[in-house]
């Protein structure tokens, strides 16, 4: 028996679980959110900032270079962090 023809006997009926609406006290939620959001890029531009005086200085020593992936990794976490509120914010609406 081939992986289709498992695939096919499949029920393709999905329930439609209705729109819904938020429980009571989800706006607190959300508050929560966005203060953890504001919090978390506030951390992550002084992660920025020391990355980047990192480099500076290590630039003296020959060693800038070393330091560009650590403002990649910065980066990477404004990313997530931006790109975790934009889905839940959206799943939640």
């Amino acid at each position: 028996m081939s992986l289709f023809s498992i695939v096919a006997l499949a029920p393709m009926d999905v329930p439609d679980p209705g729109g819904g609406s938020a429980p009571p006290g989800f706006q607190n939620f959300t508050t929560i959110m966005g203060w953890g959001k504001w919090i978390a890029l506030g951390i992550l531009v002084m992660a920025l900032i020391f990355a980047g005086v990192k480099m500076a200085i290590g630039n003296r020593r020959g060693e800038g270079g070393e330091h560009a992936a650590g403002i990649g990794w910065v980066l990477g976490g404004v990313l997530v962090v931006s790109a975790a509120f934009a889905i839940v914010g959206f799943l939640a609406t």
